[in-house]
């Protein structure tokens, strides 16, 4: 069973097929789940937050298929990668307390396609971290998961509706909502398959009509010298880990995309672009090549086509989690120390999206459009309509 705290009890049945109410608890109980052992994040009102837990990593629900052999190709793709668990996992929930601290500023067209839904909306923020967007609109009702249990227990510390949930498997009832969002999250799906997967799932859980807005980091940063301090996958990491279906050489784009200014979160402040002309000239200059000599257009070639990536991760010393799970981290191998900075590094694991990518993932699709797209802030955006 899963267990989740309960604020608004009229809601559940949408979100979630047969589930009994126990008014002791204020508790959730889902059915059916298989589990091997069970964790507990006790909430500040005595409560309790729950999701099984085999073997150390968070459970989903394993959907029920038409076929034998649909159902070994769905189980494949539900299956998280190594490079996830180790990449994407292990490091929020180490730094999830630090991570939190430096989430807090909105994005515009992230709040704005928000305030643009009808009053009473259900929203989904699937991979909602700290739950900076939740409740972010008080006429809506807003409903998140996130793979990081301790990301999860900061939402529910807010009093924020919230489950441990893997995205490629969302727990939620096919037509629930009237929206969804998936915010800088899809990036951290190692292969193609399990990136299509979960766009599949944020159309299948909102209702025809339904939308759904997802944003990525781009291949195309506007601020290029960030990619000098990225650290490209190894080869043997690419050929381990990385499906088939990650491209390595991108195609042009089918649509004309619009480049829209942003504010730009750095964990402190947030700065604004002067004009969308500065935006647009921006990022033509961060997409086009310009090299001077030929070992230039070699390095540039190799940027434009790697999109495979270690992004770091600055844990200071003097955060209490260096004692716990940073010390672990470091123990294994899964971190190291920069005394200069007087940190623990973590490397976390990105897929980097080229321009049109995006788009091509969800061109096959025949239960959903698009119905935007636009570069915002070194982002890829697009937001689907449900069809069918």
């Amino acid at each position: 069973m899963v267990f989740i705290s309960l604020r608004a009890g009229r809601y559940i049945h949408r979100f979630w097929g047969k589930c009994t109410l126990s008014l002791d608890s204020f508790c959730v109980f889902v059915y059916p789940v298989t589990c091997s052992s069970m964790m507990e994040i006790k909430v500040k009102d005595g409560s309790s937050l729950c999701t099984l837990v085999p073997d150390g990593e968070p459970h989903i629900m394993q959907s029920v298929s038409v076929s034998e052999d649909h159902r070994c190709s769905s189980i494949s793709v539900k299956s998280t990668p190594e490079i996830e668990k180790k990449y994407v996992h292990r490091v929020y929930d180490a730094i999830a307390p630090h991570f939190s601290s430096t989430r807090f500023a909105k994005w515009p067209k992230v709040a704005a396609f928000l305030e643009s839904l009808p009053t009473g909306s259900l929203i989904l923020d699937a991979g909602c971290g700290n739950g900076k967007y939740l409740g972010l609109t008080p006429s809506c009702y807003f409903i998140g998961c996130d793979i990081s249990a301790p990301l999860i227990k900061i939402c529910a510390d807010k009093g924020h509706e919230v489950l441990v949930a893997d995205a490629v498997n969302l727990p939620y009832r096919t037509n629930f909502g009237d929206a969804a969002i998936s915010i800088a999250m899809l990036h951290h799906l190692s292969t193609e398959d399990r990136r299509k997967k979960a766009i599949e799932e944020l159309v299948r859980v909102v209702k025809k009509g339904g939308l759904v807005l997802i944003t990525v980091w781009a291949v195309e940063q506007e601020d290029k010298s960030l990619l000098t301090k990225w650290t490209p996958l190894a080869e043997k990491y690419v050929e381990e880990w990385i499906g088939p279906g990650s491209p390595r050489v991108r195609g042009p784009s089918p649509f004309t995309l619009e480049s829209i200014p942003e504010t730009e979160e750095n964990g402190s402040q947030a700065h604004a672009k002067d004009s969308n002309d500065s935006l647009t000239e921006n990022m033509q200059q961060s997409m086009c090549l310009t090299p001077q000599n030929e070992d230039d257009v070699l390095v540039s070639k190799h940027r434009m086509s790697q999109q495979e990536y270690f992004v770091p991760w600055h844990l200071p010393y003097h955060r209490a989690e260096v004692s716990g799970a940073s010390a672990g981290a470091l123990a294994n191998g899964l971190a190291r120390k920069d005394d200069k900075k007087g940190a623990v590094v973590y490397d976390r694991y990105y897929h980097v999206f080229g321009e049109g990518e995006l788009e091509r993932l969800v061109s096959g699709m025949d239960n959903a459009v698009i119905v935007n797209k636009f570069y915002d802030k070194s982002n890829w955006c697009i937001i689907l309509e449900k069809t069918l």
